[in-house]
């Protein structure tokens, strides 16, 4: 398996070298809105810790980022008022990884409302700065 990049766009966005909307943060996560959300409140769930993906993420960390994912699912089912939510993890380019650094997508979901496809739209600022304000507050 491929080493870890550490200039990957995601390790850029922990190391506050490109600007993210913001939804959670504490010593061992980061979460933030998708700029090309699948749907409405679509959110990534990173480790601070420099893990490629699912297999060599320290299990501590990958635990955390499991209950970071949790609270954030919990928080758009109240806040956004979702029906459901679909929770996507994705391993090397075989499993469908684009970025190289572990993350978890928490996608909020609507009955009747299907998710667009991947990277279909970037949202604007403006709609992800909003909703990143609704979610963030929701978790407290």
């Amino acid at each position: 398996m491929p080493s870890y990049d550490p200039n990957n766009i995601f390790a850029k966005i922990l190391r506050g070298e490109l600007p993210c909307h913001k939804v959670y943060e504490d010593d061992k996560a980061l979460a933030f809105l998708d700029i090309m959300p699948r749907a409405p409140g679509h959110t990534l769930v990173l480790p601070k810790a420099a893990a490629r993906n699912l297999i060599d993420c320290p299990p501590d960390d990958l635990a955390h980022v499991a209950k970071v994912a949790q609270r954030i699912a919990q928080a758009a089912m109240g806040a956004l008022g979702a029906d459901g939510v679909t929770v996507q993890q994705f391993n090397e380019s075989a499993g469908g990884q684009v970025v190289f650094h572990l993350h978890v997508h928490v996608i909020p979901r609507k009955t009747g409302m299907p998710m667009k496809p991947p990277a279909a739209e970037k949202e604007k600022p403006e709609a992800l700065a909003e909703m990143a304000k609704k979610l963030s507050a929701a978790l407290g």
